[in-house]
């Protein structure tokens, strides 16, 4: 999840598009609670299909009509999250399989080009579950290690939720099921 660099504080209006893993919830949950601010805003265990989406405003029932069609296309998926991996001050659960993940992020990319996945940051988005973020590499490392031991996770995911930023935090607004 994006942030405007403030802690805690979110762009009002944002959406994003994500994947929740409740699976993962009771193994990531306090790691996450301490070590990622997007859980503390509300923001479940999950892989992001895409963020930023389209700010709220510009959502109405023919976008959610067309993402309920979009998604419904797609097949409900069983993923394992068997390692860690890492970006730079970010740990991070990596699913296999990912390309479900990187299938739904295409989709919507080529729907709303205007919303390219993380603004346009990256030249390749890498499906992840982010566990900790702007940590110190010792603060990964022993959260990484204390991981490790409880893998795999496996999980069914079987729809992509649309959340909304309120400035302070992210609810949940829509939920639309993969079908196939």
């Amino acid at each position: 999840m994006s942030d405007d660099g403030t802690s805690g504080h979110y762009r009002v209006g944002e959406t994003a598009l994500l994947a929740v893993v409740k699976e993962a919830e009771p193994v990531v949950g306090r790691w996450r609670w301490r070590f990622d601010s997007s859980a503390s805003a509300g923001v479940p265990a999950h892989v992001t299909v895409l963020v930023p989406f389209l700010d709220i405003d510009r959502i109405d029932a023919a976008v959610i009509d067309e993402l309920r069609v979009m998604f419904g296309g797609h097949s409900p998926v069983t993923v394992r999250f068997e390692e860690c991996g890492r970006f730079p001050d970010v740990l991070y659960l990596a699913p296999t399989p990912d390309q479900p993940f990187r299938a739904l992020t295409e989709a919507v990319a080529a729907r709303w080009p205007e919303a390219p996945p993380y603004g346009g940051q990256f030249a390749e988005v890498v499906p992840h579950l982010t566990v900790a973020h702007r940590q110190p590499a010792h603060v990964l490392d022993e959260t990484e290690a204390a991981l490790t031991v409880r893998l795999p996770i496996i999980a069914d995911v079987g729809s992509v939720s649309l959340y909304v930023s309120d400035g302070c935090g992210w609810r949940s607004r829509a939920e639309f099921p993969l079908v196939g």
